[in-house]
């Protein structure tokens, strides 16, 4: 009872901890493993330490105690039996490492492949729409098929081996038992041992084996749960970015001013740096585009600014505060973020809008879907802001999902608003909705957009160029179309590809 206490407090334990952590990790942590494998140790891994503390280790404590107990009642009485059971104990972990060694390697590939299997299984419901499309799904089923039977053919190893070290726990404890009874009754036979003594002994004898059989049962159970614990281990120790040294609550502010001096930072693994020397300023309520080709670091610098990744070199200031000393959770109160592709989450569309401010009063939800220009869809949905929608946005267009982001932002009313091209792969009137929108989203704060389209850094006051990881190139729009360099570039490009397109549409 108490094992089974402590295995239900260690794992709810272990949980929270696990999804403390990887929170404290961040997003890029997560974008860098795969879900379903990250989904399968939350759930399955933590599962497998239940039968390791519940059932082991009590049994391995029992499997010292009660054979050491037994021995010691027995010696007194039986010298020569003491010393059978003296010689045929060692066995017992001898064959159980012997055989575990085998086990341990097993039980890991089953780990590993119910992992992989688990992360499979998750890509392909995740990513069924697009399978559907190019025709995929039925080879994709074949694929799904070999990994179940690469599994099934995993856990049946481990099964032999189970089965096997079971036998062999058995038979040395059957042969223990009859090397016992053989050499007490022929002792009996001829009178060199009372019979009390004899029955004694002979009811213990099985008592002190049935422990370390028992173990033998519980061994692979524990070796499910140490592979499991590896990997949770592995996570827990990863280490998350640092914690400022001096953490700093900046106070709330209309329109903060953001400055980058010097800024350079990369990417886990990556042996080439996102941005080299990024400098630039973000004024109290200006509106700056950051345009520039794809892989110059305009993401990077949204994710600096979030304080998902750290710089290496540099540091951003914030209303003339270093941002690495400011409390990471009290700053992002401060910032509203509207990303290209918004994360719409398995609940209502109530809840969905609230994620932003979770104490909002319903009149401030309503008033925040006015504002996005979604109140009169939501009102049409069949319970109205009660309605659930599926995960990831299931039954809301791409349109209606980044309204409920900008919904949001209205609701959580950040002065500081980072936008990632929120109204691209939109067609044109649902664009136009967004984009205003987002005009309105904008009155009265600091904004910083990143425009893949230069459509959309007309409506800044000014623009930052990014190539390479640093700003080439800035400053109001007709100033950069009227002078020669690499926003020219760019702007030649677009209206090239703009005329392309008009062509394949005639």
């Amino acid at each position: 009872v108490l094992a089974t206490r402590a295995a239900l407090g260690v794992k709810s334990e272990l949980r929270r901890k696990l999804l403390r952590h990887i929170f404290a990790l961040g997003p890029l942590y997560a974008v860098g493993e795969r879900t379903g494998e990250l989904v399968n140790t939350l759930l399955e891994g933590v599962e497998a330490l239940e039968p390791y503390i519940a059932r082991y280790i009590p049994q391995l404590a029992l499997a010292a105690v009660i054979p050491l107990g037994i021995f010691a009642l027995i010696l007194p009485l039986d010298p020569l039996s003491s010393f059978v059971l003296l010689i045929t104990v060692p066995l017992f972990p001898f064959f159980m490492n012997l055989i575990g060694g085998i086990a341990q390697a097993r039980t890991r590939k089953q780990w590993e492949t119910l992992s992989r299997m688990s992360a499979r299984l998750l890509d392909v419901l995740q990513g069924l729409s697009a399978l559907k499309l190019l025709g995929r799904s039925r080879e994709y089923i074949r694929v799904i098929a070999s990994v179940s039977d690469r599994y099934r053919r995993t856990t049946m190893g481990v099964l032999k081996i189970a089965f096997l070290s079971a036998l062999v726990l058995e038979l040395l404890a059957t042969v223990g038992t009859a090397m016992v009874a053989v050499e007490v009754g022929l002792r009996l036979l001829y009178g060199h041992i009372a019979f009390r003594e004899a029955f004694f002994v002979l009811l213990l004898i099985p008592e002190f084996y049935l422990p370390l059989r028992t173990l033998g049962a519980h061994f692979h159970a524990g070796m499910a749960g140490v592979d499991a614990a590896r990997r949770i281990f592995q996570i827990v120790e990863t280490p998350p970015p640092p914690a400022p040294p001096v953490t700093r609550i900046l106070p709330r502010t209309d329109r903060p001013a953001i400055r980058f001096e010097d800024v350079s930072c990369a990417y886990e693994g990556s042996p080439h740096p996102a941005l080299r020397g990024m400098s630039f300023e973000l004024g109290a309520g200006e509106r700056v585009a950051m345009v520039g080709p794809s892989g110059g670091g305009k993401s990077t610098v949204l994710r600096v600014l979030l304080g998902f990744l750290r710089p290496r070199r540099g540091e951003v200031y914030v209303n003339g505060v270093p941002l690495s000393e400011l409390d990471p959770d009290e700053w992002r109160r401060l910032v509203s973020w509207v990303p290209q592709h918004p994360h719409i989450f398995y609940g209502t569309v109530a809840e969905n809008i609230r994620l932003g401010r979770p104490e909002a009063s319903f009149e401030d939800v309503v008033s925040a879907a006015r504002l996005a220009g979604i109140h009169e869809f939501i009102e049409s949905l069949p319970e109205g802001y009660d309605t659930p929608v599926g995960e990831r946005g299931l039954r809301l267009s791409g349109g209606e999902a980044q309204r409920i982001a900008i919904a949001r932002a209205f609701l959580k009313d950040a002065p500081l608003l980072l936008l990632d091209e929120p109204a691209a792969h939109l067609d044109p009137e649902t664009e136009k909705r967004v984009r205003e929108a987002i005009l309105r989203l904008m009155e009265g704060r600091t904004v910083l957009m990143i425009a893949h389209r230069l459509s959309t850094a007309r409506r800044a006051d000014r623009i930052l160029v990014v190539e390479g990881g640093k700003v080439v190139q800035e400053g109001p729009l007709q100033e950069l179309a009227a002078r020669p360099g690499p926003y020219r570039r760019l702007l030649a490009g677009y209206e090239r590809g703009g005329r392309l397109r008009g062509r394949a549409l005639r």
